[in-house]
């Protein structure tokens, strides 16, 4: 008993360590993260992972940015607006819509390719939570923009 106790105790201490740890090994970050895929299950595990990310970081710490062009704007598009597309999926559901939503409440900046939008013919009413302020001419223009500005590239 002694010995299992002893270990939970050590457990908690690694714990609350790390824990600690977290805010004070990370400096400030830009990010961005790149979404040109479809697949809700994948497009949902990019989500945690910037949750994830965010979580270690934090939020104060962190400019973080999600470019989608191509498939990735499936993440996105609500699902009732599929058949008036040229896309295969729809993946704003209301868990995804749930996800977005808490992210973008931590200061995550969502962008969306413009030219997808067109070639895709994709209305904007079709998109979950986006305004023309979040329509970035080219999503590949815009991540190399975003490099070039010193953020780092993810592709989850």
């Amino acid at each position: 008993m002694k010995k299992l106790l002893g270990l939970a105790l050590l457990a908690a201490v690694i714990g609350m360590m790390s824990v600690a740890s977290a805010g004070d090994r990370y400096d400030k970050q830009k990010v961005v993260y790149h979404v040109n895929y479809y697949g809700a299950k994948q497009q949902a595990g990019a989500l945690r992972n910037i949750q994830n990310h965010i979580n270690a970081v934090g939020a104060e710490n962190l400019d973080l940015k999600v470019v989608m062009h191509g498939n990735g704007v499936a993440m996105v598009m609500e699902p009732e607006y599929l058949s008036e597309t040229k896309m295969k999926e729809a993946n704003a559901d209301a868990d995804m819509q749930a996800r977005i939503a808490g992210l973008k409440q931590q200061g995550v900046k969502f962008n969306i390719c413009a030219n997808t939008l067109k070639g895709r013919q994709i209305p904007m009413d079709a998109l979950y939570d986006t305004t023309e302020a979040d329509i970035v001419p080219s999503g590949v223009a815009e991540l190399a923009h975003l490099q070039a500005q010193g953020y780092t590239y993810i592709k989850p």
